[in-house]
């Protein structure tokens, strides 16, 4: 078992998703920051100074200031706040691997456009033919140049 478990780390795929990991995870880090401390402010202005990390609702009906004002009372709280930035924060992740996602395909298409084009169809028997040839070498038929 030591040995399969050997062979499979060495084959590169435990590798490749360990590093899809841990760029994910900072990927998020930055994110998060992006959401936090630049797009959430920005949206606070627009909305008359509204903070959504501190938008929440004191379950026991005391009133708080802060969330963490609240949470360190013990008082149970619903958090909508830190939902909304969690919504953000997934909408900017998804548009942005759709982006690289759309990218690559554009990529792969312009390289499979690249492709030398070597032989032709036959009209006649559909086999492939070299572009040079003048007949086809399955069913002998004449064809263009």
């Amino acid at each position: 078992m030591l040995k399969e478990f050997k062979e499979f780390i060495q084959k590169g795929n435990a590798i490749q998703l360990a590093i899809g990991f841990v760029m994910g995870a900072a990927f998020t880090a930055i994110v998060t920051s992006l959401v936090n401390d630049l797009i959430m402010p920005i949206l606070g202005l627009v909305l008359s100074g509204a903070d959504f990390s501190n938008k929440f609702i004191a379950m026991d009906g005391g009133d708080y200031a802060t969330l963490v004002e609240a949470q360190e009372a013990g008082a149970a709280t619903l958090a909508y706040g830190n939902f909304i930035n969690a919504i953000i924060s997934f909408i900017i992740i998804a548009f942005i691997l759709f982006l690289i996602v759309k990218g690559l395909n554009s990529m792969r298409k312009a390289e499979e456009a690249e492709e030398e084009v070597t032989t032709k169809e036959c009209p006649h028997c559909l086999s492939q033919v070299p572009l040079a040839a003048t007949r086809c070498p399955q069913c002998t038929s004449q064809l263009e140049v």
